[in-house]
Parts: structure tokens; C-alpha cells; sequence
């Protein structure tokens, strides 16, 4: 008998409440977008549904737009594996805007492999708001009071 062949499909996709990395538990969906305009501390991402698969391992990537870090190198994707849980699972691949907002803008691609297949693959275009970069409370710090 041949071996049934996993499924994979993305649950929802676009601005989470919040991603807590020691419990089991997924972040629920806010906003389903793949348009996100750039604020501090910001969760977006996706849930993918796989089946038929445990004990098998995804690749996970997450591409940013030329991100530099403290030396001014462009820095690598952040990337992973996983071992899929069970024959029916759930798995939030995601990230989260942090300071500098400003330079946070472009394309944020997110990719799953499992099976050196291509199961996941979103583009998140992520904006920065000029006007509240320019309002946030970075912009008061060298003004004085008259």
C-alpha cells in the first residue's frame, strides 16, 4: 500500500495578538492582511494546518527586507526546523516589529519546506508610517520647551 501523502494549508494569515514562545498555545488572529503598517512590538505572521505528517521536520524562513544589525551588516534570514507534532497540526510561523520601526519597511517573505517541498510561501508587505514614526516619542526628545 502506498504511504498517504501529507496536506498543507494555511489557516489564516495577518496581525496576531501576541506570540508567547513557552506556551502551547497559537496567537489568535486580529486582522486577516497580508498589509501591515509597521508599529512597535506588531505580531504578523500565519498558521499552516499539516496532516499526515508527524514525526516529520519543516524547514521554516523568515526573509526581511535588508535588515541591518548594530554593525551595519545586512542580516541573514531567521531560520529553523521543527518536528510536526501529531497527524493533525497546527504551526504559527511569525515575527514581530521591534526599534527601529523606521527601517522595518519592504517585503517580509515567510517559507515552510517539509519533504524538500515548498508547502508556505507569503510575502508580507510591511509599511512604515511616516507621520507616526515622526510622532512617536523619539521626535520630542531634543526639543525644548519654550
Amino acid at each position: 500500500m502506498a504511504k498517504q501523502k501529507f496536506s498543507a494549508q494555511i489557516i489564516s494569515a495577518g496581525i496576531y495578538d501576541g506570540f508567547d514562545a513557552n506556551s502551547k498555545a497559537l496567537p489568535k488572529i486580529k486582522s486577516f492582511t497580508r498589509h501591515v503598517v509597521a508599529e512597535l512590538d506588531l505580531e504578523f505572521g500565519l498558521i499552516v494546518n499539516i496532516k499526515r505528517a508527524k514525526g516529520q521536520q519543516i524547514h521554516w524562513c523568515i526573509e526581511h527586507p535588508n535588515l541591518v544589525d548594530d554593525e551595519g551588516l545586512v542580516m541573514a534570514p531567521f531560520e529553523g526546523d521543527e518536528y510536526v507534532a501529531d497527524n493533525d497540526w497546527n504551526f504559527y510561523l511569525g515575527d514581530c516589529i521591534w526599534a527601529p520601526v523606521d527601517n522595518k519597511g519592504g517585503d517580509w517573505r515567510m517559507t515552510i519546506e517539509l519533504a524538500d517541498q515548498l508547502i508556505v510561501d507569503e510575502t508580507f508587505d510591511v509599511e512604515v508610517d511616516e507621520y507616526q514614526v515622526l510622532n512617536d516619542d523619539s521626535f520630542w526628545l531634543g526639543r525644548r520647551k519654550k
